[in-house]
């Protein structure tokens, strides 16, 4: 069984994937922490986040050690990195690779990674639930975060969109256990 668990930033793909992998005996594939490590890889080595071609060349380096993949530097960053056609060809193929008895979370896993998966999630929540989120997660400022978010919304916009037969679930106002119960009975009523 392959699911696929996409959404914007912190509408809780994470968690939730991270949960139903564990419920369901599944792998559990982050493709997104994929683009981290590499944006990771890339503002270490002092790399220049418009060349998709050097960037491309960069995949598969291991991160350096001590960072936080999480960290807002990384989250600002990130688009940039992941927007290069030659950067998701690349990644694309290593994720496919991972989509056996799996759940993939991350952008375009429904649509252009994994387009035949079993079950495909869209998770959404405003940007202020997100942000408030992200912010008790990482430590920081909930307005700060807001607008980091708004703004990777508006950069990730060509890249996060539902696949037609995804089933949108709104987590706003659901709890993790909630949000994991339902994507598991879609999982079970698809086996």
């Amino acid at each position: 069984m392959v699911i696929t668990i996409d959404g914007p930033a912190g509408a809780g793909k994470s968690t939730v994937a991270r949960r139903v992998a564990e419920q369901l005996g599944l792998t559990y594939v982050d493709t997104g922490a994929m683009y981290r490590e590499l944006t990771a890889v890339a503002l270490a080595d002092g790399a220049n986040l418009h060349d998709g071609d050097a960037l491309a060349a960069l995949v598969g380096r291991p991160t350096p050690a001590g960072v936080d993949i999480r960290a807002e530097a990384i989250s600002r960053n990130v688009s940039a990195v992941s927007r290069h056609p030659q950067v998701r060809a690349r990644m694309r193929a290593r994720q496919r690779e991972l989509a056996q008895d799996a759940v993939l979370e991350g952008r375009d896993t429904g649509t252009v990674v994994c387009p035949d998966a079993d079950v495909k999630i869209f998770l959404v929540a405003g940007s202020r639930v997100r942000a408030q989120r992200r912010a008790a997660e990482l430590g920081l400022d909930v307005e700060e975060v807001e607008a980091s978010i708004i703004q990777r919304d508006g950069l990730d916009s060509g890249q996060s969109a539902p696949a037609p037969d995804a089933h949108l679930i709104d987590s706003s106002g659901l709890s993790a256990d909630e949000v994991v119960a339902r994507v598991v009975e879609l999982a079970r009523d698809a086996a």
